[in-house]
């Protein structure tokens, strides 16, 4: 399947779940405040970070190996039973430590114990969440985009119906109680997809652990874990400063504008984690890795600079629609985040390399870098300019990663520069 099938698909589904997220923000916006949505921000870091862990960051690797070997069935087993397992017994420990701290991850998270409840609910339905991400990552290594695309869709659906019924009635409590379970219902219609699918049998599952793929898919396990961990972590890190040192309404603000962005960027990202993964993955030669870059260059780029000048002009009415007059002193964050967003789509592109040739020192390397340098460039722009340092921090550091990545893959994007392709 070509960039632009596989991106007519995922837009579509895309589209589905940005609208739908957008009126989970309005929701939020509207019943639980500024505050509120800064709690959200919290649990949903919290959430990346578990979840994740508990499917033994597995799901890229799952995608790679089932794109490289779609014919070996063979393989497939022994992947698919071993990545199964690992999800099943991590996604157990870390249920057990919930339910035991429960009332130490509620104050550790929200500063209070006083949504301890919420923390009980998630260590009962993890394995949902695990198992729902582990299934979508064998529809799309598959290439199976339509069962892939009709998933996701039901699930921006369920979230949307639970998040606003519970948000409605519960406030605060209600919204973060719906992003404990939302996932948990979604993962029923996506075992139906997977049930229905022609190479769905229970022996994939039910294999010994293969010691080879255990290895192979822990160089992604690795990749993603320390993107997982550290990513979540910093921005709960930022959100805690803002709200420590600002206020914790201004934390809602910082978190408004950076769901614009995540919301927005998903016709990207899901475009580039749908196909370029798997695409890249089956690529060896420099030029032809480099032909495929500069593809989804020309096509992607486009089209983000375009959303972001648009979000930019007509920030005034996004955020009357989207959030309450409450969060208008958020409009001062719009211009620098969006030029941030455009400078990280560059990157991730170029970068996305990395994970498609398991290239798990210099992805590890990368991340705890440039992690430590959002932080810091966040502390320090904050305490210079206020609130609206963030977005400086946050164009500075995508710029100097940007530039690492086009130095480090010189060889690549420059390649038909020297050689016979130019």
């Amino acid at each position: 399947m070509t960039l632009i099938k596989t991106s007519i698909l995922t837009t579509i589904s895309t589209i589905i779940k940005i609208l739908s997220g957008f009126v989970i923000v309005k929701v939020i916006a509207v019943y639980a405040g500024p505050t509120g949505l800064a709690l959200l921000g919290q649990l949903q870091n919290f959430l990346s970070i578990v979840t994740t862990v508990g499917q033994g960051a597995t799901s890229t690797g799952v995608v790679k190996y089932l794109a490289e070997y779609r014919e070996d069935e063979e393989t497939k087993k022994r992947l698919i039973s071993t990545a199964f397992k690992i999800s099943l017994w991590i996604t157990l420990f870390i249920s057990i430590i919930l339910l035991l701290g429960a009332n130490f991850w509620s104050s550790i998270l929200f500063e209070t114990d006083e949504y301890t409840y919420i923390i009980i609910v998630l260590a009962f339905t993890l394995v949902f969440f695990v198992l729902n991400t582990l299934f979508l990552a064998i529809l799309n290594g598959q290439k199976e985009i339509k069962k892939f695309v009709l998933s996701n869709i039901s699930g921006s659906l369920v979230s949307l119906v639970i998040t606003s019924l519970l948000a409605v009635y519960y406030g605060v409590f209600g919204a973060l109680l719906a992003l404990t379970i939302n996932q948990s219902l979604v993962f029923f219609v996506t075992l139906f997809f997977v049930v229905k699918s022609p190479w769905f049998q229970s022996r994939l599952f039910l294999a010994p652990i293969d010691k080879e793929y255990l290895i192979k898919l822990g160089k992604f396990a690795l990749m993603a874990l320390t993107s997982a961990l550290l990513v979540p972590v910093s921005q709960m890190v930022v959100r805690n400063y803002i709200g420590e040192h600002l206020s914790w309404t201004e934390a809602g603000y910082w978190q408004g504008v950076w769901r614009i962005s995540e919301t927005y960027l998903m016709l990207i990202t899901t475009a580039l984690s749908v196909y370029y993964l798997p695409r890249l993955s089956e690529l060896q030669e420099k030029y032809e890795i480099r032909k495929e870059l500069l593809y989804g260059l020309k096509i992607i780029m486009p089209i983000v600079v375009l959303m972001a000048m648009t979000i930019f002009l007509l920030k005034d009415w996004v955020v009357a629609l989207l959030f309450t007059e409450d969060f208008a002193p958020m409009k001062e964050l719009f211009l620098w985040q969006l030029i941030g967003d455009v400078i990280k789509i560059i990157s991730w592109i170029i970068a996305y390399q990395m994970l498609a040739k398991a290239m798990t020192k210099l992805f590890i390397f990368s991340q705890i870098f440039f992690v430590s340098t959002f932080i810091i460039l966040n502390i320090l722009c904050i305490d210079m300019y206020g609130l609206v340092g963030t977005t400086y921090a946050y164009t500075l550091n995508y710029l100097l990663y940007l530039l690492f990545v086009i130095w480090k893959f010189r060889t690549v994007l420059f390649y038909d520069a020297k050689n016979r392709y130019n």
